[in-house]
Order: structure tokens, then sequence, then C-alpha cells
């Protein structure tokens, strides 16, 4: 069992590395994406320059790669394996091997991956990031409580299980610190100034 979890979470990071809104612009002929606002290769970015439909785009496909990812790991390993699978995809969809190590900051995959383990709980975190932006208009942040929920539903649909509760664990402070720099930002700019990350 080892092996396989080993095995799916390789696969996991590679097919977390095919960086989806650098292929989109790609196509697009709008050059690369980390080199506009945020610096970075995820949805909100792709919407500050590609416009809503581009984004929704990068997104769907994002979820739904997620979404496979987190059913081949349910229906190969135990649950409380599963995490750790989520774990690599959200670092290869950070550290993308085929991008320069550059990618998204892994928000997206997360809720995709989290869909299947705890639906309930990931339909509250999508809710609560639409209204938590609402109030505040600042995407990370509202990203934040989004992971928060994410987190706190994967501990619980695997049973508080010490080895799933640690895997769900550091995803999300890999998620949290993805965000170092939309928070270094929102403290050192007056709020007129800030420019919305996620």
């Amino acid at each position: 069992m080892l092996m396989m979890t080993l095995a799916l979470c390789a696969a996991a990071y590679i097919a977390g590395s095919v960086n989806f809104s650098i292929i989109v612009f790609r196509m697009l002929g709008r050059g690369d994406p980390r080199y506009q606002f945020s610096g970075t290769a995820g949805t909100t970015n792709v919407y500050r320059q590609a416009g809503l439909f581009w984004a929704g785009v990068v997104f769907i496909l994002d979820f739904a790669r997620a979404l496979a990812v987190s059913w081949v790991a349910l229906y190969l390993l135990p649950i409380n394996t599963v995490p750790w699978v989520g774990l690599a995809l959200v670092v290869g969809n950070r550290f993308p091997c085929f991008h320069q190590f550059r990618g998204g900051k892994g928000v997206a995959a997360y809720l995709g991956f989290t869909i299947i383990i705890a639906p309930l709980s990931a339909a509250l975190s999508a809710l609560t990031w639409l209204i938590v932006y609402g109030i505040v208009r600042i995407p990370f942040v509202a990203s934040f409580f989004m992971t928060f929920i994410l987190m706190a539903g994967t501990i619980s649909a695997c049973g508080f299980h010490v080895a799933a509760t640690a895997g769900t664990v550091v995803t999300s402070l890999l998620i949290f610190y993805n965000h170092k720099q939309n928070m270094t930002e929102l403290f050192s700019n007056p709020p007129s100034e800030k420019e919305p990350h996620h």
C-alpha cells in the first residue's frame, strides 16, 4: 500500500504540474500570465488579464483534474492516506515541473480534490468564499476561509485519523503560505491602494 500511495502522489504531482492557465494563454497568444499582476498562474490572475470566460475555463479544468485525481485516490487507497495525494496535487500546482516551478496557489485544485471526500464542506466553503469576497472584495482572504472549511471537512470525513489529519493540515498550511506575498501587500499598503489577489 505504501508503494501505491507513493505512486499516486507522484502521479498527482505530475498532473498538478500541467498548468492550464499557462497553456491557455499560450494558445491565445497572450504570453505568460505570470509576468503581470500577482505574478502567479492562478484563476484570479487569468481573470484580470483575459476576462471571466477564460478564468472560468481555467477553473473548470483545474477543478475537473483535481476531481479525477481524488476519485482515483479514493478508489485505490484507504481514506486516511488520500489527503497526502491531495498535498502532492497542490505541490504540483504551486511548483510545476513543466513550468519552471512557478505555478498557481492551489485553491481551485484543493476545492476539486475535496468535493468527493467532503461534499457538504466543499459546498459550504464555496458559499463562504462568495460571502466573504462580497464583503471584503479581496479574493485571497475569501480563499483563506474556504481553505479552512475544506481542511475541517476533510479531517472530519477521514474520521480524524492522524495520518489524514497531518496530510490535510500540511496541505492547508502550504496554501496559506502560497499567499505570503498577498498578505505582505495587504499589511503594507493602505486599503485605497490595495490590489485584490488570489
